[in-house]
Order: structure tokens, then C-alpha cells, then sequence
């Protein structure tokens, strides 16, 4: 199988989305930022300026950009692009032989660009934390929540965000910056989501994080 055709959907509403079990709080000193697969082999196969697409990539710009502020890691996650049958694996079997040589076709799109400082991580399966040094990361830094962003939602965002709640890793799944093959897949992957973790809006997620800019002397 190759990557779908994808049609413009609306990004879910807040009032669409499930209810978490569990009512954890996000808070920057504990918090990173995970972007998974923001590479223009994956992005460009949404109709471009439309929704999901047009949100994905600004909510996920906003995140960005408070993270960096609140001095929390921001993380990338990207498929390298030419890799050879054997590290491809049984994903090959699924999806392919997945990003080309094409010029580009694996670079995060230019609105997210990473940034010095920013990790970039390489990404040869859809859970970001296998056969990488993410986990290694977290714990470095002493990070036990995880806010996941990017495509595509019951891919990498589902099954990264079921292992970091199984490493006791608080998974907050953005439900506005995530997009998928369609709403429907969309919806499912949320759904799973919120059996493992806190599924949020980016604006109410913004909102949790800035309540710890205030002095706490003030």
C-alpha cells in the first residue's frame, strides 16, 4: 500500500472530542514537544491551504514557538529518505519504499524548519521511540509528559503516544495538530488516544502552558 489520496476535512471541534480518563495538567518544566513526520513527502499529499492541512501547520507553529519560549525541548521526528530494504523492514511490505531521493521530499516543511537548539531525530518506524534515542532524551532532560503533534494521527501519533504512556510518559495528543487520511481515521485515532492519554485542543493547551509564565514572585 502507498500513501492515499487525501481530500480536505475540517479539523475536529472542541466539542467532538472524547473524554480522557485521566485529568493531568501540562506544565512546562515537566513537558516536551514532539513534531512527528512534518516532511513535505507526507505534508504535500493534503490539498494545500485547506483544512486539515492549513491548521495542522499553524497550530503546530504556535506549540513551536511557546515551547521554545517556556525553554522546553522541541523534537522532530523524520523519515530518512533512501533507506535500503533492510532497514525498511516490514513497513516496506506495508507502505512501501517510502521517501525517494527526491530533492526535499524528506525536509521538514519551511514553516517548521528546526531550529538550532531543536532536536531532529530519525524516524525509521512509526513509533518515534523505536530505534531511536528519544526515550534517552526524556529522561535527560527530566521530561515525563510529552505533547504529540504531526502526521499522520493513527499512525505515529497513536502508537508513540500508547508507548510513552507505557513508559509512564504523560501523553497529550493535540487533536488540532494531528491530521490523517481522513476525518473518519481522523476521529478513530483520537478516540484510542484518550484511552492512553489526554486528548486537547491547541488553543486550551496554549492556555495550560502560559499559566506558568507569570513571576512566582509576582
Amino acid at each position: 500500500m502507498r500513501l492515499p489520496a487525501i481530500d480536505a476535512y475540517p479539523m475536529p471541534e472542541r466539542g467532538a472530542l472524547p473524554l480522557s480518563q485521566v485529568s493531568w495538567r501540562i506544565d512546562p518544566a515537566r513537558a516536551a514537544l514532539l513534531v512527528l513526520d512534518m516532511q513535505s513527502h507526507f505534508v504535500e499529499a493534503f490539498p494545500a491551504g485547506r483544512s486539515p492541512v492549513l491548521e495542522l501547520v499553524d497550530n503546530i507553529a504556535a506549540l513551536r514557538e511557546l515551547a521554545g519560549t517556556l525553554g522546553m525541548p522541541v523534537i522532530f521526528s523524520a523519515e530518512p529518505a533512501g533507506q535500503e530494504p533492510g532497514q525498511r523492514g516490514l513497513v516496506a511490505d506495508m507502505w512501501g519504499p517510502g521517501i525517494g531521493d527526491e530533492p526535499d521530499a524528506a525536509a521538514i516543511v519551511a514553516p517548521l524548519t528546526p531550529r538550532p537548539g531543536e532536536h531532529l531525530l530519525s524516524n525509521v518506524r512509526h513509533n518515534a521511540f523505536l530505534r531511536s534515542h528519544l526515550g534517552r532524551l526524556l529522561r535527560a532532560n527530566g521530561r515525563d509528559q510529552l505533547i504529540i503533534c504531526g502526521v499522520y494521527a493513527h499512525l505515529g501519533v497513536l502508537l508513540t503516544a500508547a508507548d510513552a504512556f507505557m513508559n509512564d510518559i504523560q501523553p497529550f495528543v493535540v487533536a488540532d495538530a494531528v491530521a490523517d487520511f481522513s476525518a473518519e481515521e481522523h476521529s478513530l485515532a483520537l478516540r484510542w488516544a484518550a484511552r492512553s492519554g489526554m486528548v486537547c485542543m491547541t488553543d486550551g493547551l496554549l492556555r495550560g502552558l502560559l499559566l506558568h509564565r507569570e513571576p512566582k514572585n509576582a
